[in-house]
C-alpha cells in the first residue's frame, strides 16, 4: 500500500496543487475574517447606533441570513458558471460587503451590505473545498481540506490581531466613531488579494469536463500530473459522471431505506456545533472580557490569544483525527469544553479575575477546535453515503447556519437581561452552554459510530448498525479492524 501511494504521489506536480489549493484557502481566510471582524466591531456599533440587545444581536447575526442563502446557491452557480468564477464572485461579495458596511451611516444599509457579506461567506465555504478537493489528487485531498480549515481559523486570527491594533491607543469615542469603520473596512486587502490570485489559478478539471470541456480539462490535468496519468483520469471523470447521471433518476426514500435515520445524525452534529458556545467566544468574546478587564484594548488583545489558541487546537486536531479516531477525540474535547466552560462561568459568577476567565475560555476555544472544530467538518462529509451525500451535506449545513443565527441572536438578549445580568453577573449563558456540551457528548456516545477506516461505500452499513444499536456487519467489523491494525 505503501509503494503505491508513494508512485501515485510522484505522478503529480504536488507544488503546483498545494500552490492553487493555497489560493482557493484564500476564500477559506474570507470567510474567518469576515465571520470574526464584527467581534471587535460590536460594542462601538452598539454605542453608534443606540442599539437595544436584539438589535445587537441582529447587527452580528443578520451575516448568516446571507450564509445560508449563499450556501443554498452555491452549488447552483458553481455548476452554471464553474468553481473558478463562483470563487471570483465570492471576491467581488467580500470587497462590496467591506467598503459598504465601513462607509454607511444607517443601521439598516449596514445590515444589507453585511448580508451580502454573508452570501460571500456561504459562497465561499462551499466552493472552496468544492474545488480544493476537485483539483487534488486523492492522496491529498485530507490535506487539502485541512488546508481550509486551517485558513478558517487563520483568517480569525489575523482579524483579532488587526482589531487590537486599531483599538491600540485611541480613545473609546474615537473607537465609537471611526473605529469600528476601519475594522470592517480592513478587510478590503485580503479581498483584493482574492480578487488578484484568483485569476491565476485553473478551472476545475472535473467541471470542464460536465460542460463538454474534455480538451481543456485534459490540459489541466496534465499540468497537475502528467500526459499518461490525465488520461487515465480524465477517462475516470467520464466514467463516473455517466454513473451519477445513471443515478440521479432514483428516488431516494429517506423513511424506508433508513437514510432519514443518517440525515438525521448529519443534521444534529451540525446543529450541535453552534450551541456549545463557539458563537459567543469567537463574536462577543470582546464583549465577555470587557466585563472583567474593563479597557476595551485590553478585551481586544485578549481576544487575539483566543484566536491563536484555536488554531493550535485546529492543527491539533487534523493531526489526531485520524490517529485517535473521531469518536474519542469528540468526547475528550467535549469533557474539555464543560471544563472551560464552567471555568469561565465560576470566574464571571464569584467576580474572579479577568485572567481565569480568559483561561477558561482559552481552554475551551482548544479543546472545542481539537474536536468539534474539526470532527464536525470531517464527519459529515463521510457519514452519508454517496446517493445522499450531496443532499445530505446541503442540509446539513444549513441547519448549520441556523443554529449559528439563533445563538448568535439570542445571546446578548439573555446575557443582558436585568434579572439575569444582576444575579449571575453574565455567568448564566456559559452555564447554559455547558448543559449543551453534556448533550453532545451524551449525542455521539450514543448515535454516531467510529468511522476510520470505513470506506464510503460501507459507510451506511455502518452508521443504521450504530444508530439502530445493532451488531455491526461482520464484513464492516473485519475491514476496520484491518484497517485499524496498520500503523499510521
Amino acid at each position: 500500500m505503501t509503494i503505491s501511494k508513494t508512485t501515485e504521489t510522484h505522478r503529480h506536480d504536488i507544488g503546483y496543487v498545494l500552490r492553487i489549493c493555497a489560493v482557493a484557502a484564500l476564500g477559506g481566510i474570507l470567510f474567518g475574517y469576515d465571520t470574526a471582524v464584527i467581534s471587535g466591531a460590536v460594542d462601538s456599533l452598539r454605542e453608534y447606533f443606540s442599539l437595544s440587545p436584539a438589535e445587537t444581536g441582529w447587527a452580528v447575526s443578520n451575516v448568516v441570513i446571507g450564509c445560508v442563502i449563499g450556501a443554498l446557491s452555491a452549488g447552483w452557480i458553481a455548476g452554471r458558471l464553474g468553481r473558478k468564477k463562483a470563487l471570483v464572485l465570492a471576491a467581488a461579495l467580500f470587497t462590496i460587503s467591506a467598503i459598504g458596511a465601513a462607509v454607511v451611516d444607517s443601521f439598516v444599509w449596514f445590515v444589507i451590505y453585511r448580508i451580502i457579506g454573508g452570501l460571500a461567506v456561504g459562497l465561499a465555504s462551499t466552493v472552496s473545498p468544492m474545488y480544493m478537493s476537485e483539483v487534488s489528487p486523492k492522496g491529498m485531498r485530507g490535506r487539502a481540506l485541512g488546508m481550509q480549515s486551517i485558513a478558517i481559523v487563520g483568517g480569525q486570527v489575523v482579524v483579532f490581531i488587526v482589531n487590537y491594533l486599531i483599538a491600540k491607543g485611541v480613545t473609546e469615542a474615537w473607537l465609537v466613531e471611526y473605529g469600528w469603520r476601519w475594522m470592517i473596512g480592513s478587510e478590503v486587502v485580503p479581498c483584493i488579494l482574492f480578487c488578484i490570485m484568483v485569476f491565476m489559478i485553473p478551472e476545475s478539471p472535473r467541471w470542464q469536463v460536465m460542460v463538454g470541456q474534455d480538451e481543456k480539462a485534459l490540459r489541466t490535468l496534465t499540468r497537475i500530473s502528467n500526459a499518461e496519468h490525465a488520461g487515465r483520469l480524465l477517462k475516470e471523470i467520464k466514467d463516473s459522471l455517466q454513473q451519477n447521471l445513471q443515478a440521479c433518476p432514483q428516488k431516494l426514500e429517506l423513511r424506508k431505506s433508513g437514510l432519514g435515520l443518517i440525515l438525521f445524525v448529519g443534521c444534529m452534529l451540525a446543529m450541535l456545533q453552534q450551541v456549545t458556545g463557539v458563537n459567543v467566544m469567537m463574536y462577543y468574546a470582546p464583549m465577555v472580557l470587557k466585563g472583567v478587564t474593563a479597557s476595551t484594548e485590553s478585551a481586544l488583545f485578549q481576544t487575539i490569544w483566543i484566536g491563536v489558541m484555536q488554531w493550535v487546537g485546529t492543527l491539533a486536531g487534523v493531526w489526531l483525527i485520524d490517529r485517535v479516531g473521531r469518536v474519542p477525540l469528540m468526547r475528550y474535547g467535549t469533557i474539555g469544553a464543560i471544563a472551560g466552560l464552567l471555568t469561565t462561568s465560576y470566574s464571571m459568577y464569584t467576580y474572579q479575575s479577568g485572567y481565569l476567565t480568559l483561561f477558561g475560555m482559552l481552554l475551551f476555544m482548544l479543546t472545542y477546535a481539537m474536536s468539534w472544530g474539526v470532527g464536525t467538518w470531517v464527519l459529515i462529509s463521510e457519514i452519508f453515503p454517496n446517493r445522499l451525500r450531496s443532499l445530505g451535506m446541503s442540509v446539513a449545513v444549513c441547519c448549520m447556519w441556523i443554529a449559528n443565527f439563533l445563538v448568535t441572536q439570542t445571546f446578548p438578549m439573555i446575557n443582558e437581561h436585568p434579572y439575569l445580568m444582576d444575579t449571575f453577573n453574565g455567568a448564566f449563558p456559559m452555564w447554559l452552554f455547558a448543559g449543551c456540551c453534556v448533550f453532545c457528548y451524551w449525542f455521539v456516545s450514543r448515535f454516531v459510530p467510529e468511522t476510520s477506516g470505513i470506506s464510503l461505500e460501507r459507510m451506511e452499513g455502518v452508521m443504521l448498525a450504530k444508530i439502530r444499536r445493532q451488531p455491526m456487519p461482520v464484513a464492516i467489523k473485519g475491514h476496520s479492524q484491518v484497517l485499524s491494525s496498520k500503523p499510521v
